[in-house]
């Protein structure tokens, strides 16, 4: 039997039918997962192995059998480490059938099927008793669901159901502990992503609606790799605090929870940002650590371990308020069963018992459901706003009839101040239309800029009062958009609209340009490297199908990463591969490059990084991939706005930096 799914094409626009058997292969989805960066987490697993040991020795200390039960058991690594360690039995627990699978061919392929038993369910389905699950409750209970958040993978509901139902009271628990860290800081580039910032343009100051600047914004946290973020960009309101710790080896409530820390403000600020991670303890003393903190929290950064599976986290507060030194503040977490959030308040003002905690912020003005961070942080770039305005100002005329096509764009105001007779905007969604009428209705003069919510094949002259449009406008942006080459979707709108355009029409941009470059990753090739074996736990190779399920298999398709968080070397010169002419309409035969490019720096090439610059006029270009000159040991700057393409090989390449070629190809159809 075969099935249809319908898919959004993200570059033209259309619904496409992609066909899917019963058998789907979902080795991709497990290689694309994080099984990979966490089989290679040597400090993880290392310390999961130390703690299991110690685990597995103290039940034994008191002459009980070890019955171990793993939540969450993925490759079911750290069953086989129990089991290594010297427990009895291991009950792994999984939910996803494709991995479940998977486990128990590495079980079975490291000669552990007697000892550890595949449970493919989730765990609160499981059952104990003679014709249960388990035939018996756990006395050792092992487990990984956290995420950067530590809690948003449902641990609490998880744990709390275990201690009830399936394990022993007084059992050991590994890891032991998680206690949250958490610092108040200034940041106006953090801040840049929660919320809209006024913006200059001819004299006239575009201001965000007060819906928009009295909203809390959106309640889900923003996890980033926080070691990327120089502390250069932040200004510390307060010292490092210890917010909570939960111990795992007694019962746990997933009730909403508070917590306060009360300290002294360091110096004069406004309070923007929390930055928060987590530790785990693997064991009761604290002496086994695994710590998620970033790497300039150590003595020596290049010594941090690197990991993508857990990250650091953002918490905006809801209002931005002003502290001044050594006043008295306090920071309080709140936490219900899968997320944080944060408020501070002057000491004097702390929480009483009988009131009520802060609630969760929720978005009540749409455009942080709009609106993702990075948008956010696009909208306020103010360089790349002087960018836009300053083609605009260079294209319009005081006849121009403008169209702009892009997602929740400032374009259309912009145009307005800079004298455009009439401005159009096609909103993708009405709550995309909702948010700019706000923006509208805040900054200019009714009649000003007219809103559409229709699609661009769909416009017709009487839409637009029967006139022709001059200039056709787009950043371009669109929500739907996950790889560089989707924005070509404005491409598709331009020629759909080309009966309603002018024959001398300004396109802006002109055309954009499709960029590669061949990198060596610091870190982030780790994430699609070969996991037939784990880096701190020595497991025999693994058999053709574990291998089929775990390893990444060179694929045609490039993957979106905001590489501004993973640092790489260029190995080659940055080139323009392809050419975009907006002016024109989309050919109708498919788009092909191909060619080569030297390498020309020594290193192991990991992958080709890919990104659009657009050329707004001749003299004017945005980039949405490196952003500053590649210096002469090749490291990059990447916008933070846009994820950029990346093409992973199957084996890397070893570089000796002599310039020879190595054959890059791109071949766009059509182009999708």
């Amino acid at each position: 039997m075969k099935t249809f799914c319908g898919r959004a094409n993200p570059t033209t626009g259309a619904l496409d039918w992609v066909e899917e058997s019963e058998e789907y292969d979902y080795h991709q989805e497990i290689a694309r997962s994080c099984y990979a960066d966490m089989l290679h987490d040597r400090d993880r697993n290392e310390k999961y192995y130390q703690g299991i040991q110690a685990a597995v020795a103290r039940v034994k200390q008191r002459g009980e059998k070890v019955i171990v039960l793993d939540i969450g058991t993925g490759t079911g690594l750290l069953s086989m480490m129990a089991v290594t360690a010297g427990a009895d039995f291991c009950y792994a627990v999984e939910v996803f059938k494709p991995m479940a699978e998977a486990a128990q061919c590495i079980v079975k392929k490291n000669g552990f099927s007697d000892k550890i038993k595949i449970i493919n369910k989730h765990s609160t389905d499981v059952t104990v008793g003679p014709d249960g699950d388990m035939q018996t409750k756990a006395n050792v209970l092992i487990t990984e669901l956290f995420d950067t958040e530590l809690i948003g993978e449902g641990a609490l509901p998880s744990y709390e159901h275990a201690h009830r139902n399936l394990v022993l009271e007084g059992c050991e628990a590994v890891p032991h502990r998680a206690t949250v860290y958490a610092q108040l800081v200034e940041s106006e580039l953090l801040w840049s992503w929660a919320q809209m910032q006024p913006v200059e343009v001819e004299g006239a100051r575009v201001v965000p609606p007060p819906a928009v600047a009295h909203c809390a914004g959106a309640h889900s946290v923003c996890d980033i790799q926080l070691s990327q973020v120089s502390p250069n960009s932040f200004n510390p309101l307060g010292p490092l605090c210890t917010m909570f710790s939960v111990d795992f080896s007694k019962p746990v409530s997933s009730a909403l929870q508070t917590h306060s820390s009360q300290f002294a403000s360091q110096s004069d600020g406004r309070a923007h940002v929390v930055l928060s991670w987590w530790d785990l303890d693997m064991d009761p003393s604290g002496s086994i650590v695994c710590s998620m903190a970033p790497s300039w929290t150590y003595p020596q950064p290049k010594s941090a371990p690197w990991r993508d599976h857990w990250m650091q986290s953002v918490y905006f507060l809801p209002v931005e308020s002003t502290v001044t030194k050594g006043e008295e503040l306090s920071l309080t977490v709140c936490h219900d069963d899968y997320s944080l959030w944060y408020s501070l308040r002057p000491h004097s003002q702390q929480n009483s018992q009988n009131e009520a905690p802060p609630s969760r912020p929720c978005c009540t003005c749409q455009a942080h459901l709009v609106w993702n961070r990075p948008r956010f942080g696009e909208l306020n770039d103010r360089r790349r706003t002087e960018s836009y305005v300053s083609a605009l100002r260079s294209v319009l005329k005081e006849d121009s009839v403008c169209l702009s096509v892009s997602d929740g764009s400032l374009l259309p105001v912009f145009a307005h101040i800079l004298g455009a007779k009439k401005v159009y905007s096609l909103e993708n969604s009405r709550m995309s239309k909702q948010v700019i009428e706000q923006v509208l209705e805040a900054n200019l003069k009714k009649g000003g800029v007219e809103l559409l919510e229709i699609r661009p094949e769909q416009l017709t002259s009487s839409d637009v009062g029967g006139e022709q449009i001059s200039v056709l406008m787009g950043e371009p942006y669109f929500s739907t958009s996950l790889l560089p080459w989707h924005s070509l979707f404005f491409w598709y709108c331009r020629t759909a609209l080309a009966g309603l355009l002018r024959p001398d029409a300004t396109m802006l941009p002109r055309s954009a340009t499709l960029h590669m470059m061949a990198v060596e990753f610091q870190d982030l090739w780790r994430i699609r490297a070969p996991c037939g074996t784990c880096e701190g736990f020595d497991v025999t190779p693994m058999d053709e199908m574990v291998q089929r399920s775990l390893d990444f298999r060179e694929s045609r398709e490039a993957e979106p990463h905001p590489l501004w968080e993973y640092p790489c070397r260029a190995l080659t010169q940055s080139s323009a591969v392809m050419t975009f002419d907006f002016t024109e309409c989309v050919p109708k035969q498919p788009i092909n490059s191909q060619g080569s490019l030297p390498l020309i720096r020594v290193g192991r090439c990991h992958g080709i990084a890919l990104w659009m610059e657009y050329h707004l006029t001749d003299d004017i270009i945005v980039s949405a991939g490196l952003v500053g000159p590649i210096s002469e040991q090749g490291e990059c700057e990447w916008s933070r706005h846009r994820k950029q393409g990346v093409y992973f090989l199957s084996s890397p390449w070893d570089s000796s930096g002599i310039p020879t070629y190595g054959q890059l190809a791109h071949r766009n159809a059509s182009p999708r």
